[in-house]
């Protein structure tokens, strides 16, 4: 019988861990998980932007919840610059030829600043204030939130293109498809932290967890960057050369294929989904009477949701299927879970509503991937790259999210206050109406992404992963 070898041991241990394909001479297996870091950051500031926060300040702080809806929606509408970022760090010229760690750090600033700042602008916005301008509060809290926003992305898209930069061509789907799941894994292990530290709230223990939050994401982002990048100095030639054009490039990208009806598909379906993020937390908390740390631990249900839809994308995209057949069926499974959401009121069950969070997830992950993959194998010309139709994809999700959010809040609290007011008569003089109004306008939406993306699904779109193992080139915000 043969001994194994330690080296024999030691391969065998790498080949069986998962992601293992991702290693390469050039990004090993020990930076690679340090550069992941990143998204357990990124992940971090999800959980608190769009999910402790917005019922945090609805509900324990009594802030309008469309004053809510504004500040969450503001990083999610910094997010269309997402390309911009990307397109700057990728022509960015400096004497040591670092590009994308001068992008790393000062997001990781900006995200540190917005985090140190924030509990004591939404403070203000309480009304707990003895001097001052009126104002501040409003000033305080959605500059934090601008910062914070601006931060995650400019962390976000330089990280990922760093990690692009470093993975060879064999491995850079692999590699982002960690990144990917790094990123919910964040979010998940944020949820249960952060909703766990503030199982008894006060005012005191939220400034804690925010600027608890602000460190951490200074040490994360730190470790992940540190000498990721090498020093590559540049001839004067090189910083002085000219940039490629936008405007040209853009035009070929929406000239001659389907990429203008695929831009309304991901609008469409993405304002669908997102519709509920600021309410499904105040929802769980107003109307079922769910605590803090409950209500955290749907974004850890959504994040197991978009996980496991992940892996049905892998295991479909596989096997050949086209893309947009496959956002037909996040749509069709983002329909039952909300109406599971609708029917927890009534039914008066916390499993039901946590089970359409569950469902959410799931359909928004396959949705997003699909499209996403519908993105990356688009037909262009010779001017526009699959960088710019993946910013195009990133531009309308993120558009369509900010609008949602917005539109969703705002929604919630004039039709809630119609109903209390007995406009709609004594059978909807509740809590419940506003929040079941934008559900049903979800389920509206869901059908018309179901129209709109139904040509697409004659269209047969080759799916990149059929020849080998799943990978994405890049991943929902």
């Amino acid at each position: 019988m043969m001994i194994p070898t330690k080296k024999g041991l030691m391969a065998l241990t790498l080949r069986s861990l998962p992601f293992s394909d991702a290693v390469s001479e050039q990004l090993p297996l020990n930076q690679l998980l340090r550069m992941s870091l990143f998204q357990v950051s990124v992940g971090m500031a999800s959980v608190m932007l769009l999910g402790t926060l917005n019922r945090v300040m609805i509900v324990e702080l009594g802030v309008m919840a469309w004053i809510v809806a504004i500040m969450i929606a503001i990083p999610v509408l910094v997010a269309p610059f997402r390309a911009l970022l990307g397109f700057r760090s990728d022509t960015y010229r400096s004497a040591i030829g670092w590009k994308r760690i001068p992008y790393l750090w000062f997001g990781s600033l900006w995200q540190f600043g917005g985090f140190a700042i924030m509990p004591f602008g939404l403070l203000l916005l309480t009304g707990d204030q003895a001097v001052g301008p009126t104002w501040a509060g409003e000033v305080g809290a959605a500059l934090a939130f601008l910062l914070t926003g601006l931060g995650m992305h400019m962390t976000q898209t330089a990280g990922l293109a760093l990690a692009a930069d470093r993975a060879t061509d064999e491995t850079r789907p692999q590699v982002v498809a960690l990144l990917y799941v790094m990123l919910l894994v964040g979010m998940a292990v944020a949820a249960i932290v952060i909703g766990t530290l503030l199982k008894d709230f006060s005012q005191l223990r939220l400034i804690q967890v925010v600027q608890g939050a602000a460190v951490m994401t200074i040490v994360l982002n730190v470790i992940a960057l540190w000498k990721q990048e090498r020093v590559n100095p540049m001839t004067r030639a090189e910083r002085e050369a000219a940039k490629p054009s936008f405007a040209d490039a853009w035009r070929d990208l929406t000239t001659g294929n389907s990429a203008p009806r695929l831009l309304v598909v991901v609008f469409l379906g993405t304002l669908a989904f997102n519709m509920q993020d600021v309410l499904l937390e105040p929802y769980g908390g107003e109307v079922l009477g769910l605590s803090v740390s409950a209500t955290t631990l749907l974004t850890a249900m959504w994040s197991v949701g978009a996980l496991i839809g992940f892996a049905f994308a892998a295991r479909w995209l596989r096997s050949g299927m086209n893309p947009h057949l496959m956002a037909a069926r996040g749509v069709l499974i983002g329909l039952v879970a909300f109406s599971a959401v609708i029917f927890a009121a009534p039914l008066d069950s916390g499993v039901l509503f946590f089970a359409g969070a569950f469902g959410i997830g799931l359909g928004s992950g396959l949705f997003a991937i699909s499209t996403l993959t519908s993105a990356m194998t688009l037909e262009t010309g010779s001017l526009a790259g699959k960088g710019l139709a993946l910013g195009a994809w990133g531009a309308a999700q993120a558009t369509a999210a900010g609008l949602s959010i917005f539109v969703g809040g705002a929604l919630r609290d004039v039709i809630n206050s119609a109903a209390m007011a007995g406009t709609f008569g004594p059978g909807m003089q509740n809590a419940t109406t506003g929040y079941s109004v934008v559900y049903h306008i979800e389920i509206l939406l869901l059908f018309a992404t179901l129209i709109a993306v139904g040509p697409l699904v004659r269209t047969r779109t080759p799916a990149p992963t059929k020849a080998g193992p799943i990978g994405l080139a890049d991943f929902p915000t």
